[in-house]
């Protein structure tokens, strides 16, 4: 304020916290800086309010914490402080002259003192001394006078007891945050759950990203995902910190680097945060160093990458979720989908995997990672993860420059080189253009992987042309008249094996595979020629049929393979 040489009183006003929303957002318990109140509310306090509070100078450093309140009338006082004290004086003892009047406000500034409460009455009757006032407005010292007559041991009582409560209110605080992060990391809690605690203490967003910032996992508070996420690498990239725990004030964030033992991996976010504090800070602190001891103690499982890539292929098999929805955290994490042509591709085990759950999880996360490796070194756009117990799923993201067969050879011949064609399988299905339509593509490609396990050659992938007849088996294997021709065909033989544990069926399987050959179908099925020759006439008796008929035989084939991809 300029010194016009005129006195201007402003009435303490309530200010807010300097964390704002922070201190009672949705879920939240952030109270101001340090757990201290400011010089605006202490203003408030029955005990001020009563002596008729104004405020004659440096109203802008209302905001500034009050740590403890002191009684003084020593003009000396100032180095007897350590700041953040507010004095409470009536002056009595205060020299007379302006210039040793502005020197006690310029100590007091000197040394960070809160503030000046002086009552009116024993030394300054009706307003305090120009030079005094104009003192405390150059060096945005909060001047205060109180214009009732006021009992000073009042007022620090009810100050002091609010800053006791509230350091109280502190530590229990600290006490919840430290318990309930320790309890996730003890738990070995994914980046779900630690996210969903920091945006459930906050009632901020909290987001994960990776050092390219693309996002691995977030929780949105409630808010749409779009809010959250739209343009976000952009808006990451603008976010510098130069230390590992920082505020950005235009954007709101409060970010904390992510990682240990000197191997940084991610950023933790936390957005639309209108004020840092000290509680904010331990609790972005605590989250980030959970996730990052989660992350050590997970090194030999999947990484969080591979989850949400998982995720979001499992969300596009999933009907529950909306393409807007799929494609807006796709391209958060760095995989555009809208406006791009989609290439559908599976690797799937020729076999049952062997060993207990984690081991054939183990060898599922190696086979997903030499996918993604393979996507990596090719310069490729795409989801990498596990869709099923035994399948691999990939998306291709392709740009208008990129031929799909090309890019097919070239990446089924790079995973191939990591991954043996006898144990695994590759399907890949056709690019479609739109995410609507990947659910529908996936599932056909899954279902030409689940055909091409029966096919004897070993192709570097498989396409629905490759499968012939049964491939279109395998797409209507969930047709009721194709189970009802399988079931017509083959029902009194299987009702026959399975009542006199003999096995029939598989030597039928053999005969028509050898081309009804019945010496190749007796050395196929591991039986004399003799025993060939009876069983097959026992199973013409068996379903009323000539085998000789090459008809019957064509009929009794298909059914046969219509079997197959039912029982898949």
């Amino acid at each position: 304020m300029a010194d016009t040489g005129e006195e201007t009183h402003h009435r303490a006003e309530p200010q807010g916290s300097p964390d704002g929303e922070a201190d009672g957002g949705p879920g939240g318990c952030l109270p101001t800086a340090g757990g201290l109140p400011t010089l605006a509310q202490v203003l408030e306090f029955p005990s001020l309010r009563e002596g008729r509070p104004e405020v004659v100078a440096g109203a802008d450093g209302l905001t500034a914490p009050v740590r403890w309140v002191h009684v003084s009338e020593l003009p000396t006082i100032a180095p007897m402080l350590r700041g953040g004290e507010l004095i409470l004086t009536t002056g009595i003892a205060l020299p007379s002259d302006d210039a040793s009047l502005a020197r006690f406000i310029d100590d007091l500034a000197d040394v960070g003192a809160a503030g000046v409460v002086v009552g009116l009455g024993p030394r300054f009757h009706d307003a305090l001394p120009e030079e005094m006032r104009a003192a405390a407005e150059r060096r945005g010292l909060p001047l205060v006078v109180l214009l009732r007559t006021t009992r000073f041991v009042e007022i620090t009582e009810d100050v002091h007891r609010r800053i006791l409560e509230n350091r109280i209110e502190e530590l229990q605080a600290s006490e919840r945050i430290h318990q309930t992060f320790n309890e996730l990391a003890v738990e070995g809690a994914g980046p779900g759950d630690v996210l969903r605690q920091a945006a459930r203490m906050s009632g901020r967003p909290a987001v994960l990203e990776n050092l390219s910032h693309q996002v691995l996992a977030f929780n949105t508070a409630g808010l749409p995902a779009q809010e959250v996420l739209s343009q976000w690498e952009a808006r990451s990239r603008s976010v510098q910190a130069t230390t590992r725990t920082a505020y950005d004030q235009q954007s709101g964030w409060l970010v904390s680097t992510v990682g240990a033992r000197g191997e940084d991996w991610g950023r933790l976010v936390l957005m639309s945060v209108p004020g840092v504090s000290p509680r904010l800070t331990m609790l972005i602190e605590r989250a980030a160093s959970t996730l990052a001891l989660g992350r050590l103690v997970a090194r030999d499982q999947e990484t969080l990458a591979l989850h949400t890539h998982r995720t979001l292929l499992s969300g596009l098999l999933s009907p529950q979720r909306t393409s807007a929805e799929i494609a807006l955290e796709a391209r958060a994490i760095g995989v555009p989908l809208d406006g791009r042509r989609l290439l559908p591709m599976v690797l799937r085990t020729r076999e049952t995997l062997p060993g207990n759950a984690f081991d054939r999880q183990s060898v599922l996360r190696t086979t997903a990672q030499v996918a993604t490796d393979a996507v990596r070194e090719l310069g490729l756009l795409a989801l990498v993860g596990p869709v099923e117990e035994t399948v691999i799923g990939v998306l291709v993201s392709l740009g208008p420059r990129e031929d799909p067969s090309t890019t097919i050879e070239r990446l089924a011949a790079r995973v191939h080189q990591g991954i043996p064609q006898n144990r695994y399988i590759m399907a890949v299905g056709d690019y479609v253009s739109s995410v609507s339509e990947v659910r529908r593509a996936l599932l056909s490609t899954l279902q030409v992987a689940d055909a091409a396990t029966r096919l004897p050659d070993r192709r570097l992938y498989y396409r629905l042309p490759d499968l012939r007849l049964r491939g279109l088996l395998q797409l209507l294997r969930d047709d009721a008249r194709l189970q009802t021709f399988a079931e017509r065909e083959l029902r009194p033989l299987l009702v026959y094996d399975e009542k006199n544990g003999t096995s029939l069926v598989p030597l039928l399987h053999a005969y028509l595979k050898s081309g009804r050959n019945k010496t190749a179908a007796a050395e196929a099925a591991h039986v004399s020629r003799a025993w060939m020759y009876e069983s097959l006439t026992r199973i013409g008796r068996i379903l009323d049929v000539d085998l000789d008929s090459e008809d019957v035989c064509v009929s009794l084939e298909v059914a046969l393979m219509a079997l197959d991809a039912i029982r898949d």
